[in-house]
């Protein structure tokens, strides 16, 4: 059952429209590359599209009523939107859920020394990474720090052109015969990946910090611009993520490369199906997560209360919240786990089965299961439920495809969807073919992208 690609079906509108998603996509990239950023760009889009913050409502003592449109925001990094449909809320919702937090590198708490007249601040990468892949390229530096007094200062150092960017050093080629011999796992380890920073010393300090000349100039700096101290250090989230814009790949200009695709091709392609909605029957709602590379834990990931506590709210407001009405509308509610597959990439074909993988320009991606080996990990979706599915995509003419996540017993991965389904609801993977995920820079094609945007708005109507 060979997939058609999808770029011969399109006539000129649609290839219009389909480079209007794609710059309006690496527009989102470029403003966040934080989940924080994300969220803010995110609230951004949704208040220009007629959204309303829900505490705001509350606050003034307001009710929902069908056709309101409402968002709400968890610690700067969750975000939910509900569209209010004519159906009852307990007979449940048409969700989008997607991640907006991407591998990384993230600054210890306390990060910052000198070595040999090279200042550095020490990192823990977040998420699956393959550690020799962040070396030797110029990085920025994104995220806040908290002073005690609860200000927060806003960073973001690398992107701008006349910014400077920091980096990781590697060993030269003339000297690595042995790093050369080592396991891919080992070349570049974990406690290696430090951020050089400065090698400048600070004229006229004292004697005895005279040895850390080049911190104390760091510092200056830090103090100077940010009005931070070392100390300060310890209330931050600071991220350290490729530098550089979204950029069209390929001389065809077919693809794009950028950070951060995993997952934030799903969740702008949600936000756009949502905000396009117009009355729907069922209410519509777009989840953007955090957490997810790491096991979705905390508050602000998908095994979080924040949604739970989110429809309660929205229930509440409708006057028909119960325990039981919550219970009812999550059970009946059907969702699309909006993620990533690995993309074939012909150079790696020994990684995947070609029956059953997926391949770029065909269309979104629908994975009936992820998980490794045996399914662990996974949610395996209902065969009626990928039935509707397929039956709702073929209907308004979107291109998808179907896919396993590489061959038997070669890795494997899992995404959000087993935890949404322990609600009882109707749940299946959904999303964009990528090649190189979790590089630095990921790619995936603009056929894929506008795909996915007329299969969420497909789902959001019909499912």
């Amino acid at each position: 059952m060979e997939r058609r690609n999808a770029w011969l079906s399109y006539n000129e509108e649609q290839e219009r429209e389909l480079e209007d998603v794609a710059s309006r996509y690496r527009h989102f990239l470029d403003a966040g590359k934080t989940e924080r950023e994300c969220v803010t760009e995110i609230v951004r889009e949704a208040e220009a599209a007629g959204y309303e913050e829900l505490e705001a409502k509350l606050s003034r003592g307001e009710t929902l009523e069908v056709g309101d449109k409402v968002y709400t925001v968890g610690m700067k990094k969750i975000v939910s939107l509900f569209h209010i449909g004519e159906d009852r809320l307990e007979e449940g919702m048409n969700i989008l859920c997607a991640h907006i937090d991407s591998p990384r590198l993230d600054i210890k708490q306390n990060p910052l020394y000198e070595d040999t007249d090279l200042a550095y601040l020490d990192t823990h990468y977040y998420g699956g990474v393959k550690k020799y892949q962040w070396v030797a390229l110029p990085l920025a530096m994104h995220g806040v720090l908290v002073k005690k007094d609860g200000s927060v200062v806003e960073v973001n150092i690398g992107e701008d052109e006349d910014d400077p960017v920091v980096y990781i050093t590697d060993l030269l080629i003339h000297l690595s015969g042995r790093q050369m011999e080592k396991k891919a796992s080992e070349v570049i380890e974990g406690e290696n990946l430090d951020i050089l920073i400065g090698s400048r010393p600070l004229k006229d300090v004292p004697d005895e910090k005279k040895k850390e000349a080049v911190k104390e100039n760091v510092l200056k700096i830090l103090q100077d611009k940010y009005g931070v101290g070392e100390e300060d250090f310890l209330s931050a989230e600071l991220e350290i993520v490729p530098a550089g814009k979204a950029r069209e790949c390929g001389l065809d200009r077919s693809m794009i490369a950028a950070y951060g695709q995993d997952d934030r091709v799903c969740a702008y392609t949600s936000l756009l199906a949502m905000l396009e909605m117009e009355a729907p029957k069922r209410t519509s709602c777009c989840l953007l997560v955090d957490k997810e590379e790491i096991g979705s834990v905390g508050a602000t990931g998908m095994q979080s209360r924040f949604f739970e506590n989110s429809v309660a709210e929205v229930m509440e407001a409708m006057g028909s919240y119960s325990e039981l009405s919550l219970r009812r509308a999550l059970r009946n509610s059907r969702m699309l786990s909006s993620d990533v597959s690995a993309g074939y990439d012909p150079a790696f074909a020994e990684a995947f089965e070609k029956k059953n993988t997926a391949y770029l320009g065909r269309g979104i991606v629908l994975n009936k299961f992820t998980g490794a080996r045996g399914k662990s990990g996974s949610n395996d979706a209902n065969a009626e439920y990928v039935a509707k599915v397929r039956r709702i995509f073929d209907d308004h003419e979107v291109a998808f495809q179907t896919a396993e996540l590489g061959k038997v017993d070669f890795g494997g991965g899992g995404t959000i969807a087993y935890i949404a389904a322990l609600y009882g609801m109707e749940v299946i993977d959904s999303g964009v073919a990528v090649l190189s995920m979790h590089a630095p820079w990921e790619v995936t094609s603009k056929a894929d992208v506008y795909e996915a945007k007329k299969a969420y708005k497909a789902f959001l109507l019909d499912a």
